[in-house]
């Protein structure tokens, strides 16, 4: 089933799980193209990987997704959206927090921009326990993140942490 137009999925990917695969191939089923956007300063928070190292590790997942590209960028989500002509943003729901953060964020952007939508996905049962922050402690502390992530993310971690 292929939707209208282009959808972008903002996440700041540090580093980019399951979850995170499955909600953009799931939304790829809704939509023309999906554009999984890597914003460059998440929350002003240090990150474990740069902004180009991320983007490059979307990229190797993604490669064999012709309806998903990856890029990176450091403005407004909504200005970034109507950049590249997207209809809709697409956002991935886990537990119940997720929620009520998502839905002050899709409010705000949907008075920013009101042409544009906000899809949230309900994760799949097998990644709900799944965040970037937990891998990235799972990691740093040598434990097996490799039911959670692929296993170039696997290899990226184990790099960053010399294990």
């Amino acid at each position: 089933m292929s939707g209208k137009g282009i959808a972008l999925y903002p996440a700041s990917l540090d580093p980019i799980h399951n979850g995170h695969i499955d909600i953009a191939i799931r939304a790829s089923r809704f939509f023309d193209k999906i554009v999984v956007a890597i914003y460059a300063n998440p929350n002003n928070k240090r990150v474990l990987f740069e902004i180009d190292e991320r983007v490059e590790l979307a990229r190797q997942i993604f490669q064999k997704y012709p309806s998903i590209s990856v890029a990176k960028y450091n403005v407004l989500t909504v200005n970034y959206a109507k950049s590249v002509g997207a209809v809709a943003l697409i956002r991935g729901l886990r537990v119940f927090g997720d929620f009520e953060f998502e839905f002050r964020m899709g409010m705000a952007n949907k008075k920013l921009a009101p042409e544009l939508e906000t899809i949230m996905i309900l994760s799949d049962e097998q990644h709900m326990h799944i965040s970037s922050s937990t891998i990235r402690e799972i990691a740093e502390l040598g434990g097996d993140v490799s039911s959670m992530v692929p296993p170039t993310i696997s290899q990226a971690l184990r790099s960053k942490f010399g294990n």
